[in-house]
């Protein structure tokens, strides 16, 4: 990882769970760039994840995680990526909500602050 991303990375996680019980290795489907802490759905035809789309009708209309790790760039098909998908605090001043306005994000918000175990949406440190 560059500094940057170090740096990022550091303030985007404010707890998780121990081990890897917060984290999940996913497929991000094609023609989708994510930025680490960018919010993502799940697409319910194919189990893929795309970024997260409060309007959609897809399954992404769900916020179903938050992208960690490195950025994916899949505009030349599926790639792996790591998502936060319970069990965890991240820093709302850093995470990606693609095109989604302050009611789209406040239903993501309250969508991964359902999750079970939650992932609880604060302020940063």
């Amino acid at each position: 990882m560059s500094n940057e991303t170090e740096r990022v990375y550091a303030g985007l996680i404010l707890s998780e769970l121990p081990g890897h019980q917060s984290r999940k290795n996913v497929t991000i489907v094609d023609n989708q760039v994510l930025k680490m802490g960018d919010v993502v759905g799940k697409i319910t035809a194919s189990g893929k994840y795309a970024i997260y789309a409060n309007g959609a009708s897809d399954g992404t209309q769900a916020a179903a995680g938050v992208l960690i790790g490195e950025n994916v760039d899949a505009t030349d098909g599926d790639k792996a990526g790591v998502i936060l998908f319970q069990g965890a605090e991240v820093n709302k001043d850093l995470l990606g909500w693609g095109a989604n306005d302050a009611t789209g994000i406040a239903n993501g918000v309250t969508d991964l602050e359902a999750l079970a175990p939650p992932i609880l949406v604060r302020d940063g440190v």
